[in-house]
């Protein structure tokens, strides 16, 4: 069994070679060419100006092999239980990966495109402002994480399944450092090929995967689920249906409404997409350092309490791009990406305010309050940006004074940006407390407040604003059996990794009811 060993190091010495060794040797207590190791963990510590690398290794004696960790081995399935899932997300995908070894059949039915096809409906989104509400940034092959980031990062507590997702996109082609470092990050330019090898996967092993293949109706019988139809036109029995549709999917809150399936309002966050230069953000992270080749690109992460609501950052992406993700022509959304390498010379961050069922009347009884606040907002902004995919832009410090912007820095947001007021496009609430939050922020990163920032607006997709309630134990919903609601648009996730293990859980939970009957 090997040796934990936990050290720092500053980031030029983490790059020689020998002097790596010479630290592990006498963390060890081994003598050189007497042991191998394998990386842990790796995280940066630049709270002050000297910078360090916190290192986590695993010491082996020569003769010694690491324990092998589990590797996805799939089934034959094609002749198996068949269990459906709509959405080819995350959530969706790693169900069905977990479908393939737990010897059930997945068939997948996404909304839509494959990978490919899906980008060049993203490049004549970025260029002539035409979004097709079918294929988008949000809905497609990988779901909305494929073209915004492949960030990996997760605070779940539950360290074993995350280790496991992690490694099964390492199977799939990602790198391995995913697994060691403490914010893992494929990139947009990577992503999209490990979302091929495992749909080759599913297929492979005797699963199905539909493409252009969208939830049209529900058919339920006293209180199970007894068939799907898909495009309105192909009716499928089914008995049971995973629904890992993703937070944009607002047909679907619509079609179960309709059905008498029980969804819930819920709480979200919503405000502006801000942009840095990365060269300031790297200045203000490392104490006027630049990074180089020795550290990467700095990231942030940022909360206040303003006037009893959180206010935080979301989604921080270094050397990243700011992209437009409506899924309707009538509104505007942004979102950030980052390549893996994270080079592009702008930072930015989703900074977003908390919102609650209960800051709107009738939410007792209205399912959708927050979903229609958050259209609500998307489409005025919309408006004010001149009813094409340009978004509503200000300078921070001129938002701060309430002064409209005369000219801009150059955005990364390709389909343009708009002079506008924040003020005339977001709630009071959001806006003041953004106001606030950003003179707290200057305070903790200076540097942070300049009027060489760009607010976009808005920042709306933070999560769903709709719940689709389940059972704590067998994670059905909680009025209909075979219906398994399943991440982020259910409500029990909040990013990839988080999706993917709620994805696998249910079909865990799938496979223990079919071995009882």
């Amino acid at each position: 069994m090997g040796k934990v060993v936990q050290f720092r190091m500053r980031p030029e010495e983490l790059l020689d070679e020998h002097l790596l060794l010479l630290v592990i040797a006498r963390e060890s207590g081994k003598s050189i060419g007497e042991f191998h190791f394998e990386w842990r963990k790796r995280s940066i510590d630049a709270r002050k100006r000297d910078i360090f690398y916190n290192c986590t290794l695993e010491v082996y004696d020569n003769d010694e092999t690491p324990n092998k960790e589990e590797s996805f081995e799939p089934k034959n399935v094609a002749e198996a239980p068949i269990i459906h899932i709509i959405g080819a997300g995350p959530a969706g995908l790693f169900a069905a990966l977990r479908a393939l070894e737990l010897g059930l059949k997945p068939i997948v039915f996404e909304r839509g495109k494959d990978v490919r096809a899906r980008r060049r409906d993203l490049a004549t989104l970025n260029k002539t402002s035409a979004v097709n509400p079918e294929s988008n940034y949000c809905f497609g092959e990988g779901g909305a994480g494929t073209y915004s980031d492949g960030k990996l990062y997760t605070r779940s507590k539950k360290r074993g399944d995350v280790d496991r997702a992690l490694r099964l996109f390492v199977q799939f082609g990602a790198d391995k450092d995913i697994l060691v470092d403490a914010h893992p990050h494929i990139g947009t330019n990577k992503l999209p090929q490990i979302i091929v090898a495992m749909r080759d996967a599913i297929i492979r092993s005797g699963g199905e995967v539909h493409f252009d293949s969208k939830l049209t109706n529900v058919i339920i019988e006293e209180d199970k689920v007894k068939e799907i139809e898909i495009n309105n036109l192909h009716k499928i029995e089914c008995r049971n249906l995973i629904v890992a549709t993703g937070h944009s999917a607002r047909d679907i809150f619509e079609l179960f409404h309709t059905k008498g399936i029980r969804i819930e309002a819920k709480p979200f966050a919503l405000g502006v997409r801000i942009e840095h230069t990365q060269d300031l953000i790297d200045e203000i992270q490392y104490h006027g350092k630049h990074h180089d080749d020795i550290l990467p690109p700095a990231s942030y992460s940022l909360v206040e309490q303003i006037d009893g609501r959180g206010v935080y950052s979301f989604c921080m992406c270094p050397g990243g791009i700011i992209a437009p993700c409506a899924t309707a022509q009538n509104e505007v959304v942004t979102n950030g990406w980052s390549p893996s390498k994270r080079n592009n010379p702008y930072s930015n961050s989703g900074i977003v305010v908390s919102v609650y069922p209960t800051d709107f009347p009738g939410f007792e009884n209205d399912p959708f309050v927050c979903l229609n606040f958050q259209k609500s907002v998307e489409q005025k902004c919309w408006e004010a940006a001149g009813q094409t995919q340009k978004v509503p832009a200000q300078r921070m410090l001129d938002f701060i004074h309430d002064k409209k912007s005369t000219d801009f820095p150059r955005s990364s947001y390709q389909p343009g940006i708009v002079s506008v007021r924040m003020d005339d496009v977001l709630p009071e609430f959001i806006a003041q407390r953004l106001r606030k939050a950003f003179v707290q922020f200057g305070k903790k990163m200076q540097g942070f407040l300049t009027n060489d920032a760009v607010l976009h607006a808005p920042e709306s997709r933070t999560s769903s604003p709709i719940s689709i309630p389940r059972k704590n134990d067998t994670l059905e919903h909680i009025e209909i059996q075979g219906i398994y609601p399943c991440g982020e648009g259910a409500g029990y996730a909040g990013g990839i990794i988080s999706a993917a293990i709620d994805g696998m859980k249910c079909t865990e939970a799938i496979h223990q009811k079919i071995n009882r009957q």
